[in-house]
């Protein structure tokens, strides 16, 4: 029998679904929470799908953990809690290639690629979506240099740690860049603003012509009438 469950990494608790499932066979349900916490604990504070392979005639059962999708994985490595909206005006991280390497290699099993470089370059297609620039330039950039074999030394030894002045020197370009960001979105804002406003009034004075045209017309009107009269 294969339960299907989506857990909290690390902190899984009892919950009536579970037990309505497991209770009935005679599993013991602390044993399998338990269980899962120890497989799922690197993926602590992200959703993790995972699925039950339980046997009841044997009460035994199997854990398979499903790493979470790649953007949770890059969203968690970054931390950020969103990717951009707007990824053409606004990016939201940046990312090294050990960054990359990192996420990589705990969704490796996971994805269809053939090969690990491609597996990176994969990774780094999802930050394209995310609006995430990798080592101070667009993802899509870095994707045509992997290709090239511009990180091909990081890859093969699958290394994980940013070197600190590079991390120093990332964060203090993107600070520069978010900052240049969001002096355009303010002004983009204001500008939108200005324009809104001018509209409502020209929509108010077009409004008071007519209104004035009409009245100016029903004058004309009761003039006429009461020369008649």
């Amino acid at each position: 029998m294969q339960v299907k469950l989506l857990v909290e990494g690390g902190s899984m608790k009892p919950g009536p679904a579970l037990s309505q499932k497991l209770g009935p066979m005679g599993i013991n349900l602390n044993q399998v929470i338990q269980k899962i916490n120890e497989e799922t604990k690197s993926f602590e504070g992200l959703k993790v799908p995972v699925e039950l392979d339980v046997n009841p005639s044997t009460k035994k059962f199997e854990v398979k953990v499903f790493s979470p999708p790649v953007s949770e994985l890059l969203k968690k490595e970054l931390k950020i809690e969103k990717g951009s909206g707007i990824q053409k005006k606004m990016q939201v991280a940046n990312a090294s290639i050990e960054q990359v390497i990192s996420v990589t290699k705990m969704k490796y099993q996971n994805l269809l690629a053939r090969s690990f470089k491609a597996a990176v370059k994969s990774v780094v297609g999802t930050c394209v979506s995310l609006g995430i620039l990798v080592e101070n330039k667009s993802a899509a950039e870095v994707e045509k240099e992997i290709d090239s074999g511009k990180y091909d030394k990081e890859i093969e030894s699958e290394s994980t740690q940013t070197p600190p002045d590079k991390k120093e020197q990332m964060d203090a370009y993107f600070s520069e860049l978010k900052a240049k960001q969001e002096k355009i979105l303010k002004q983009e804002q204001a500008a939108a603003e200005a324009a809104k406003e001018a509209a409502a009034a020209a929509a108010g004075t077009t409004t008071a012509t007519t209104l004035k045209e009409g009245e100016k017309k029903e004058e004309k009107v009761e003039a006429k009438t009461e020369a008649k009269k």
